[in-house]
């Protein structure tokens, strides 16, 4: 069950973010090879400073069962921080993405948890 959030101080209309749900999930599903009916991706509007700087900046967190490693990684946060540069005109250099590998037995869904 990957899930995908992000935060962004970018402005996002309503229209342009349930675009920007797909293509997210999309890169999730294609760079961790699971199918797109497992993935989570949640959009936040949050207050972001970086580098004592306001302009538009983002943190993606990304959490998978599995899947993740550093070539992944470095493919998922390419892709992600091209599609964030078009989608919402954010700088490559002003996003931060943290990639976190959850056991299996540390997530749950439906009443139970994946390995156990």
């Amino acid at each position: 069950m990957p899930l995908l959030s992000l935060k962004t101080s970018a402005a996002i209309e309503d229209g342009q973010k349930t675009k920007l749900l797909g293509q997210l999930s999309k890169i999730v599903a294609d760079d961790l090879g699971k199918p797109v009916q497992y993935v989570m991706v949640t959009i936040e509007q949050a207050d972001i400073v970086h580098a004592r700087d306001a302009s538009p900046a983002a943190f993606v967190d990304v959490r998978s069962i599995g899947g993740l490693n550093a070539d992944v990684n470095a493919t998922m946060c390419g892709h992600v921080c091209l599609l964030l540069g078009e989608e919402l005109g954010i700088l490559p250099e002003r996003v931060y993405m943290n990639f976190v590998d959850v056991p299996a037995s540390s997530w749950g869904t439906n009443g139970g948890v994946f390995g156990g």
